[in-house]
């Protein structure tokens, strides 16, 4: 079976400075992967090459077996590849529903006059009703986005991201800036994801990523050191040194 995701020997630099040196990658179709490290390690540089906001300077990123290394963004999503931000991405003028009917266009590729009311065109508003259903945002659906929690913006943005329909989806700190509780929320949508499709998930709650993760990779200094199971992970020696210390005991 040929890795849904592979990265060979990727670099990235800015200056003198190697935030992707060499890193060696392969994730497995349906697995839920998690790459965790500390600051600076170079984990949304990463995800950046992946989904084309930034362009690698060497190596090969490979979608399905596909070079997709040359490709822009929007290419790259058209072939199932969304992703997530640090900073949540919605748009906040409009509407719950409008934010994830537009996105379902997007995927479709019509030619929808949007600016007319969603609800007037089933072949948007339908799948984006379903989507909120699935992520308990259907009692917002009329409330302009940007007047959402900050949890509910970070479930808005996985349904946004779920309605293009990907084969790989990049999550980058969803669970940056949340309350306990709202954390614990976006983890059990999460938790519904696994197997459904292939997931690479950046992120620092520790707890939520030995919760989701089939496999963790360590990134340290732009560079792979370590990739197991939670537990293998939790146990590595040169693991606790250099990011997990105490947190792994």
């Amino acid at each position: 079976m040929s890795a849904a995701l592979r990265l060979q020997g990727l670099c990235k630099s800015y200056g003198a400075l190697k935030v992707s040196d060499g890193v060696d990658l392969a994730i497995e179709p349906g697995e839920f992967r998690a790459v965790i490290g500390p600051n600076g390690a170079g984990k949304t540089t990463l995800v950046h090459q992946v989904s084309g906001l930034a362009r690698h300077d060497s190596g090969r990123i490979l979608l399905d077996g596909r070079d997709i290394g040359a490709l822009a963004m929007p290419d790259r999503v058209r072939l199932g590849l969304a992703r997530s931000f640090q900073v949540t991405s919605i748009l906040p003028g409009f509407t719950v529903r409008d934010n994830v009917a537009l996105a379902v266009q997007a995927r479709s590729g019509s030619s929808f006059r949007f600016w007319r009311d969603a609800a007037r065109e089933p072949e948007l508003n339908e799948p984006a009703a379903e989507l909120l259903a699935r992520f308990g945002l259907a009692h917002r659906a009329e409330l302009p986005a940007g007047l959402l929690s900050y949890g509910e913006k970070r479930q808005l943005e996985l349904a946004v991201a779920l309605a293009t329909r990907p084969r790989l989806l990049l999550l980058d700190e969803p669970l940056a800036g949340t309350s306990h509780a709202e954390s614990r929320e976006v983890v059990e949508r999460l938790q519904a994801l696994r197997g459904s499709l292939t997931i690479l998930l950046v992120e620092h709650d520790m707890e939520a990523v030995f919760a989701l993760a089939d496999r963790v990779s360590v990134l340290v200094y732009g560079r792979v050191i370590a990739t197991g199971t939670p537990d293998q992970i939790r146990a590595d020696p040169e693991v606790r040194a250099a990011y997990l210390g105490e947190e792994a005991a």
